[in-house]
């Protein structure tokens, strides 16, 4: 075996000695969650979030390793979150009402409004990403058939989980932040969305064993990997533009992405579009081995809630998510 071959070998097994020990921690979170306390977990971040603690109902449920239907139902209520804020940037309406229904409490939207948006580039990303999303629910919904959960209260308005989440990521220090206001906030929007779905999924991976339902699971994440890698591109481009917009997006993702990292409690795994100079972009949002970052549920919810806290709901998500597993780390 040559130098090259041993070095190669090397680094697989260490890579697969992380899956494994990640593999491993999200098992034991789905085995603690219902123990930890509130206040255990962290400092609430974004106060305004108004975070609901665990109930004995949650931890029970979120007590034991999930379902593939847990999984998949976890998935979808992302997806009901994207859907809608694509959907209203891109038509000025909710998803349709049919796709609202299922288990669990269904749970109303506070609206946003039809995007502003004045880029044709940008209007025709709005407009295919919102059919990708509607898909996702749809096909995540039929897959689950009588076992997929109704939408729960969503929050896309400016004035509401936005808002908090720009102030908090030092976007704004004072009045609205409206992701439908011009095409740099509706990608700015986006981006709080795209990178998590895509650790959300990478995340999920290893815990489903149904192979049909990971096959999908695996094309899911790549089309979010691809929206990721759209709405970052497009970013990075608006940065080079002169006049430089509203908000710089060089400093704005990096600000988000820093955000995102401490309400997950790693404080880097993630990172914001510029690279470490002018000549370099950072499109490709990963590790020191370009393999794209994961988290487990309870981080993902840490996010969507908008605390780093244990809770049962917050920020996007004002009520929690439907299903089995809603309990943030």
């Amino acid at each position: 075996m040559d130098r090259q071959t041993t070095a190669d070998a090397a680094v697989l097994a260490e890579l697969q000695e992380r899956r494994a020990k990640r593999r491993e921690e999200r098992r034991d979170f789905f085995r603690l969650a219902g123990g930890v306390a509130a206040g255990a977990a962290g400092t609430m971040v974004l106060t305004a979030c108004g975070g609901n603690s665990s109930t004995t109902s949650t931890a029970a449920a979120q007590s034991s390793t999930p379902s593939d239907a847990d999984i998949l139902n976890f998935a979808l209520n992302l997806e009901y979150l994207e859907a809608n804020f694509y959907s209203y940037a891109a038509t000025g309406n909710s998803i349709d009402a049919s796709l609202m229904t299922g288990t669990g409490t269904q749970g109303a939207v506070t609206p946003g409004h039809k995007a502003a948006l004045t880029t044709p580039l940008v209007i025709a990303y709005a407009n295919e990403i919102v059919q990708d999303e509607i898909n996702h629910v749809k096909f995540l919904r039929s897959a689950l058939g009588t076992s997929a959960v109704a939408q729960p209260a969503i929050d896309v308005s400016p004035g509401g989980a936005f808002t908090t989440a720009a102030m908090a990521a030092g976007l704004i220090t004072s009045g609205e932040f409206d992701p439908y206001a011009s095409d740099e906030a509706f990608l700015l929007g986006a981006y709080i969305f795209e990178d998590v779905g895509v650790t959300a999924y990478h995340g999920a991976a290893p815990l489903i064993s149904n192979k049909t339902y990971l096959d999908a699971a695996a094309g899911i994440l790549a089309v979010e990997a691809y929206h990721s890698g759209l709405v970052r591109t497009a970013l990075y481009a608006m940065g080079l533009q002169q006049p430089a917009p509203a908000i710089n997006p060089y400093t704005a993702t990096a600000a988000i992405s820093a955000l995102r990292a401490k309400l997950d409690g790693t404080n880097s795994d993630d990172q914001g579009i510029a690279g470490a100079n002018s000549t370099i972009s950072n499109i490709v949002d990963a590790d020191s081995n370009t393999i794209a970052y994961d988290r487990t549920t309870g981080q993902v919810l840490n996010i969507v809630y908008g605390t780093a806290a244990a809770a049962a709901g917050g920020l996007f998500f004002p009520n929690g998510m439907n299903g089995n597993i809603r309990m943030s780390t």
